[in-house]
């Protein structure tokens, strides 16, 4: 046995070889106080559809240690590009939804950061990631962000996985490198992945630049009229310049040039005053509807396929920040930045969000965030929060509470959320209608031949390096029965007797 260090006294290094050996035997998995998990893959719920309940302490506490895993980089979305902009609404939604962001003919300032998801600040713009498409509306009734990916779904369905999502995909913590054994270790265990995992490794997953590629909200929000009445919504944005994306042959030369070739892209075109534009649409469904389909509409993995989708307006940006710091890193986007008239649905993933975003924004930027230029609103923030890092609100008076009789700040009642009706108990339990693989299997039938080649290719070139075979297998059973034909060409690649893959695929649920 080698002599201890002697920077190591025993009592520690005896805490870490039980900490160590109790890993080694999956140790019940518990909270920072030691306080045992029961579950750790489903949010609690009001009721089988009910919105996420604040008393999962197990789901805050994850969100809340993740938020603050890096500082200052963000922990997601670190390496990113912003220009501002307008956006028209030309066609307008004043007959669905109250917001005056609507209102045909309105013009709104924005601010826009695309970025890469999963890559450090200096990763480079080529690497196969999600892109993220975040919007900020400074409305007439204060800022609304639409925070969404080019990519109209996602991996997993419940916030409550975002973390150990995320922590898969990141460096190993001993290596410090990318790992398909990792995150296809952990995919094999959420077959809901099927879907963005096929988008994403297609060659949608390499975009060739930022104007060249659209956007979604993934999720779905809520869109109130002014008599009260709401209906659930989708939003995605359509590039003018058309979508084109990159197939794996073209990465390397391009990242020897620049590992920043979409943020140059990007800044060169506005100086040449070649303005990229996007169309905005939406897809309604209204409440009543919501189960008539075969899947969950709030299912962040899906995507409403046979929903007609309305030109909202258009967005143009034209102008790129005069200080890079100042916009695009301290940008604090949040999809919890709601105005009247726009809601939040119930989508477990999307309400966790609510809390991640704005908490990981005060831990990262700072207390008083949004009073930094590029986030505050421009419109008077008349409030009661007071003090703290970084305070300029100018906050005056000596009522700084409500309600008062004497003097102070009055609620509207006219802005009050829409009534979601509830039943059921609280639970925490996985949705009814997963239909896991369905659409994956529609979205790679819907690929020419060439995007399904390069499909196969960057998809096996990842899964080749995986070395436990059951976590290879599962993931070719989940491809196998998206669609039968891209599990075979996946197993031929990988030299895997389809016999055994055929016979795991019957076994899953869709």
């Amino acid at each position: 046995m080698r002599p201890l260090s002697p920077f190591v006294s025993r009592p520690l290094l005896a805490l870490s070889l039980i900490v160590s050996s109790s890993f080694g035997q999956a140790a019940t998995l518990t909270q920072d106080n030691g306080a045992p998990v029961g579950d750790n893959q489903n949010s609690q719920t009001a009721g089988p559809s009910g919105p996420t309940l604040l008393q999962d302490i197990q789901l805050l506490q994850k969100l809340q240690r993740f938020d603050r895993e890096r500082i200052p980089e963000r922990v997601v979305h670190a390496r990113g590009a912003g220009a501002e902009g307008v956006f028209v609404s030309s066609e307008g939604l004043a007959d669905v939804s109250r917001a005056m962001v609507f209102q045909k003919g309105k013009q709104t300032p924005v601010f826009v950061r695309f970025s890469t998801v999963i890559g450090s600040r200096g990763a480079p713009e080529t690497d196969r990631d999600p892109r993220g498409f975040a919007t900020k509306f400074y409305t007439e009734q204060g800022n609304w962000d639409l925070v969404g990916n080019n990519l109209p779904v996602f991996f997993i369905r419940d916030a409550i996985k975002f973390p150990d999502m995320v922590h898969s995909l990141k460096p190993d913590p001993v290596t410090n490198a990318q790992d398909p054994n990792r995150y296809f270790d952990f995919f094999s265990h959420i077959p809901e992945s099927t879907h963005m995992l096929t988008r994403l490794f297609s060659n949608y997953g390499t975009p060739a630049s930022y104007r060249e590629m659209n956007g979604s909200s993934v999720h779905a929000l809520k869109l109130l009229s002014a008599d009260g009445r709401y209906q659930y919504a989708k939003f995605s944005w359509k590039s003018r310049q058309g979508e084109r994306n990159l197939r794996a042959n073209e990465l390397p030369a391009l990242q020897g040039k620049s590992v920043g070739h979409a943020t140059a892209d990007l800044v060169q075109a506005i100086t040449d005053k070649r303005y990229p534009a996007w169309d905005l649409y939406v897809q309604l469904i209204k409440p009543e509807d919501m189960n008539r389909f075969e899947f969950n509409p709030l299912d962040p993995t899906k995507v409403w396929s046979n929903i007609a989708e309305r030109k909202v307006g258009t967005m143009t940006l034209n102008k790129i920040p005069a200080n890079f710091f100042e916009a695009t890193e301290q940008v604090a986007m949040s999809p919890a930045n709601l105005v009247p008239g726009i809601e939040a649905s119930e989508d477990k993933l999307l309400q966790g969000r609510l809390f991640s975003y704005l908490d990981t924004q005060t831990h990262r930027v700072g207390t008083n965030f949004q009073a930094l230029p590029v986030n505050r609103p421009r419109v008077a923030v008349a409030n009661n929060n007071q003090d703290g890092a970084q305070n300029a609100s100018g906050r005056q008076g000596g009522i700084n509470y409500e309600p008062s009789r004497l003097a102070g700040l009055k609620q509207d009642p006219q802005f009050r959320a829409s009534q979601l009706p509830l039943q059921g108990s609280t639970q925490q339990a996985a949705i009814s209608k997963t239909l896991n693989f369905k659409q994956a299997g529609e979205f790679y039938r819907s690929l020419s031949t060439q995007e399904q080649a390069d499909l196969i290719r960057n998809l096996a070139g990842d899964l080749v390096q995986v070395r436990n075979l059951e976590t290879r297998d599962t993931m070719l059973s989940h491809f196998y029965k998206a669609d039968a034909e891209y599990g075979t060409r996946l197993a031929q690649a990988l030299q895997v007797n389809i016999s055994t893959i055929q016979q795991r695929a019957s076994l899953l649920k869709e």
